[in-house]
């Protein structure tokens, strides 16, 4: 299983719209009413419902549409910026009527701004200061505690477990004050407790903190159980966080506004939007109805879970006694209608409603906030601001910053965090920019949100320049570079070539420490998806920050797809040995990436071992795995360890999809063995799978295999009940089997309706061509050979061997020379079939025997520049002179040992084309190396001296010839007959063909000139 690529865009970076609803500083529900004032309200339009909205992308604002990197550092770091209610020229979005606020003379109060310095620790008065300077150093509970503990009130005793770290501190400093004489239980101290607990998720603490709890005769209050709801909620424990409302209900408590807005807020951020607006809808008319989503299989991540199963735990047998006698009443507010008075819990629905995409809701949850007095504040605009946006109304959301300063609240950082996020989701970077610009300009500073969002932005467009100036201006701040933004950087320099920046920028913020694993896989992820595996292995082994610090499993299955990828499997296997030495133990995640990779790398001995040593681990493999070695053993050929693999993958459990079906019925079409391919056919349809088009072909290439038309013709048509009917695979597989056949109309019908559709491939004209030599139709093969070459579909050496074939087999010697050369042209090397194309060729063009043979031998061992000379002298033989004058100048310049061969080529070559003088300079040069001349070079040789017109030299070969110096060839006797006609000497030609006469008893028949060319099948593409 691959890795997924490293993705620094955290969903939570801008969830930054509620404070924890269990946050507000209060006791008792008394204390959370808002303050009512009177005014008039402003009045409220609602959405325009007749605009179409988008679907609420969430608040991952960062996935942006890829524009020109057109913009330079100093328009982002110099320029003025006028962002004035971000009135930006937004053409990619429209506005539309609705969600506009209208001008009024509200008096409704904005809810005071909490201002928090980042890093201060809040100013305490008295003796609160000196004792936890105490506590930080280190110092032990009791040495710190002790002097003041007496004078200590309840108030500060809280303020003393809320302020330590750690949750086993809060424990220690808890487990101390409560050994004290003088303490006093208090359930307030138990909510801290708890609440520190379900943070760092010590779900067995929590259980004793809060059977403790139970046994001192401690109710929780609301308080606690808002607090549980949402500890649990951030845990991910969504059906246990919404239990503990049902066990307050149990208990004859009625949730209050916050205990209902952090409900709301945990079922919002778990997307059960429906079931969250159902919870609040029954809260406003008093009632708590959890049995209908809780007891209710409906899809819903809140799976069924049986109450009294919930129940039945330590933890809610105690918790749940029954009220004691002397307790405090229980407010009953069941049954009586009330609203939310508090602003978080506007905040809260407006988000929900907006995520939920019901728009209209939304607003109206925003008007009635501003018609019930209930101040609005940053949060509430900033919620409203990102609804807008988020479905496409940018300049709803533009009119809303104008109103947030009309009502003079504030915009913060997180507001135009907003606005960058939503302008480059809409693809316009300027206004990103501006934005991201503006928060300087507006008094604000930029927070790691803000430089995560925009860096993130530019990376994706590979914008260097604008990259490197926001990193500068993150510098000069004294900020660093977020970790999450580290991966994202490095990746735009890898994609952008700029590898030496990418190194010197990790190696600068490794050295400043705080990588953490995850860091570092995603940037090995960076190098694997490219290929650098050895910059992936420079990461994996550079020495770590952190003494003692062991590398994450993540970060060896990332180097694993590194190796994977670049084909070094002994490496991924040595590394994969390595780890548990190294304190790392492999995952499931580690066995499937292994064995996939050596299943493609059909290394299926090593994968099988690694499947049963995974099994054995206790681990069990996925349906990807085993498909993965079924095929690679079906492509080997190795049909029955692929079918064992099928029956292990069934034993164990997992159920085998369509591309283990498939791959199984392909390796029994591919050897002819149709019962075996619709054995397995019909036992993937009695497993309910569906077979696909793959599948289909893969029988239509078995029925091909052996003959069967019909059986062909059936799957065929039963593909052509797939929506796009049947692929270019089955069409060529049945087109073949028409050919094998010889059913020319058949095959042309196909041929035909492929070329109208624009399916038509290599392999299509292939066999068109095939079918036609078949049938001794070269005209209508050569149609298609040319309609073949102006198409775009020579590609690879074997559809460039199939039209020169075509060719050659037709004498159109000229045509194949060309293809060639443009062949050669497109670095594509010829391979055995082409050579066979042009060894023939040779014997076509009329070149003796004696050199085919020689050149065929130099080839077939291999001898130096054998095939350049092959090439030079096809060249030659069909009148492209100047390309075969090339391709001898690329061996003759070479220090290099050269064969008689490749000398014999060249003579011919430069002869050919009258340039005498050089070929006999070759001629000199292959004696001073020692090469005497054999009966190829006299051949060549008195073919030059007849075409300069060198009548001695003709007569020089002719003589020794004559008087046997020369062992007597035929050929030899025909060059010099050509060469003395060449001179204007008709009288000797005519005395040298008496002489071959006399020398030859009989005249032999030459060697047939009409060579067929061999034949692959078509569908050896």
């Amino acid at each position: 299983m691959l890795l997924h690529s490293y993705n620094s865009r955290d969903p939570k970076r801008l969830d930054f719209y509620h404070n924890p609803p269990h946050s507000f500083p209060c006791s008792s529900p008394c204390k959370l009413l808002a303050l009512h004032f009177s005014c008039n309200s402003m009045s409220f339009l609602g959405f325009n419902l007749l605009t179409q909205h988008s679907l609420l992308k969430g608040l991952d604002c960062c996935s942006l549409y890829p524009v020109s990197p057109c913009l330079k550092a100093d328009k982002l770091m110099y320029n003025d910026v006028n962002l004035s209610g971000f009135r930006q020229d937004f053409r990619g979005v429209r506005g539309f009527v609705g969600f506009k606020l209208i001008k009024c003379n509200s008096r409704t109060l904005s809810a005071p701004t909490r201002i928090i310095v980042s890093g201060k620790r809040k100013k305490y008065g008295g003796e609160l200061p000196s004792i936890l300077r105490s506590l930080e150093s280190g110092e032990e509970v009791g040495e710190a505690l002790s002097l003041y503990y007496g004078r200590l009130s309840p108030k500060e005793q809280t303020v003393i477990l809320k302020e330590q770290g750690s949750w086993e501190k809060v424990l220690r400093v808890f487990e101390w004050m409560k050994l004290q004489k003088e303490y006093v239980p208090n359930v307030i101290h138990y909510n801290v407790v708890l609440r520190k607990l379900g943070r760092a998720q010590k779900w067995d603490e929590l259980r004793l903190c809060w059977s403790e709890m139970a046994k001192k005769g401690l109710l929780p209050s609301n308080n606690t159980y808002s607090m549980l709801v949402d500890v649990y909620g951030k845990a991910g424990l969504v059906k246990e966080a919404v239990l503990w409302i049902k066990h307050m209900k149990f208990r004859g408590m009625f949730p209050d506004e916050v205990t209902m807005s952090t409900v709301v807020k945990v079922l919002k951020d778990a997307r059960e939007y429906d079931v969250a607006i159902k919870f609040y809808k029954d809260w406003c008319v008093g009632k708590i109805d959890l049995d209908s989503f809780i007891g209710s299989d409906n899809g819903s991540s809140l799976a069924p879970m049986s109450f009294k199963h919930f129940l039945s735990t330590e933890l809610f047998r105690i918790g749940g006694r029954s009220l004691a006698s002397n307790a405090l009443p229980v407010v009953d507010a069941e049954n009586s209608a009330q609203k939310p008075r508090l602003t978080a819990t506007y905040n809260t629905l407006i988000d929900l409603y907006g995520k939920a995409g019901r728009l209209t809701d939304a607003a109206d949850v925003f008007a009635e906030m501003l018609k019930s007095g209930v101040a609005v504040d940053t949060v509430t605009f900033n919620t409203m601001i990102f609804t807008c946006g988020s479905h496409g109304h940018i300049s709803e959301a533009e009119s809303l910053l104008g109103k947030m300063e009309e009502r003079g609240v504030s915009p913060d950082t997180k507001t135009y965090n907003i606005f960058l996020s939503l302008y480059a989701d809409a693809g316009n970077i300027d206004a990103a920019i501006k934005c991201y610009r503006k928060i300087r300009d507006v008094g604000l500073r930029p927070d790691v949100v803000t430089h995560r969002a925009i860096l993130q932005v530019l990376c994706e467009r590979r914008m260097v320049e604008l990259v490197e100036a926001v990193i500068m201006d993150i510098t000069k701040s004294g900020a660093r570079i977020d970790k999450q933004s580290l991966p994202v950087i490095i990746k735009m320099y890898v994609n952008e070539g700029l590898t030496d920046r990418a190194k010197h920028l990790f190696e600068k913020y490794q050295f400043d420490g705080g990588l953490k694993s995850c860091t570092y896989a995603a940037i090995i992820d960076v190098y694997a998806e490219k290929g650098f595996w050895a910059e992936a292995e420079a990461v994996f082994y550079c020495k770590r920050d952190l003494v003692g610090q062991k590398k994450d499993v993540v970060e060896y299955n990332v180097m694993f797809k590194a190796y994977g990828k670049a084909k070094l499997y002994d490496r991924a296997l040595s590394l994969f040995k390595s780890m548990r030495s190294n304190g790392t133990w492999p995952d499931e995640c580690s066995y499937n990436t292994l064995i996939q990779m050596l299943s493609g790398g059909d290394l299926v001995d090593q994968a099988r071992d690694l499947l049963s040593e995974m099994q054995g681990a206790g681990f069990k493999p996925q349906c990807i795995t085993f498909s993965s070695l079924v095929g690679s053993y079906s492509r080997l050929g190795r049909l029955s360890d692929a079918v064992s693999i099928y029956r292990e993958m069934v034993a164990a459990g997992v159920k085998p999809n369509e591309v283990v079906f498939g791959s199984i019925i392909d390796g029994y079409a591919e050897i002819g063995e149709i019962e075996d391919a619709l054995h397995y056919f019909h036992v993937m349809e009695e497993c309910g799978v569906s077979a696909n088009q793959i599948v289909l072909t893969s029988l239509v290439k078995a029925y091909s295999k052996v003959g069967s038309v019909e059986g062909a013709k059936q799957v065929y048509m039963k593909m052509k009940d797939f929506p796009d009917g049947p692929d270019i695979i089955a069409t060529n597989s049945m087109l073949n089997l028409y050919a094998d056949l010889g059913m020319i109309s058949e095959a042309r019908l196909i041929f035909n309706n492929l070329i109208d559709k624009g399916w038509a491939d290599g392999v299509s004209f292939a066999t068109m061509m095939y079918l036609y030599k078949n049938m001794g139709m070269l005209d209508e093969a050569i149609d298609v050979a040319e309609e073949m070459r102006h198409s775009g579909l020579l590609r690879d050496c074997v559809s460039y061997n199939k039209v020169m074939a075509c060719y050659a087999t037709n004498g159109q010697l000229v045509e194949c020379g060309e293809l060639l050369h443009d062949m050669v042209n497109e670095n594509l090397l010829p391979d055995a079939g082409t050579f066979k194309v042009l060894f023939t060729i040779l014997k076509k063009g009329g070149i003796p025997s004696e050199a085919v043979s020689q050149l065929h031998s130099s080839y077939r061992e291999g001898k130096p520049y054998s095939r350049e000379a092959v090439l030079a002298s096809v060249y030659s033989v069909v009148g492209l002179h100047a390309f075969a004058l090339k391709s001898c100048e690329s061996f003759l310049k070479e220090e290099v040992l050269l064969d008689s061969s490749a000398y014999n080529v060249a003579i011919y070559a430069y002869g050919a084309t009258g340039r005498t003088n050089e070929a006999l300079n070759i001629f000199m040069k292959m004696q001073d190396e020692g090469l005497e001349p054999d009966i190829v070079t006299f051949i060549n040789l008195v073919g030059c001296y007849g075409r300069a017109g060198m009548l001695e030299g003709v007569k020089r070969i002719h003589s020794r010839l004559k008087y046997g110096e020369i062992d007597p060839s035929e050929s030899l006797f025909k060059a010099v007959i050509d060469a003395y006609r060449n001179a204007n000497r008709h009288d000797l030609a005519e005395l040298v063909t008496q002489e071959m006469k006399f020398a030859f008893d009989t005249e032999t028949d030459p060697v047939s000139q009409r060579e067929e060319v061999g034949e692959e099948s078509p569908l050896d593409f």
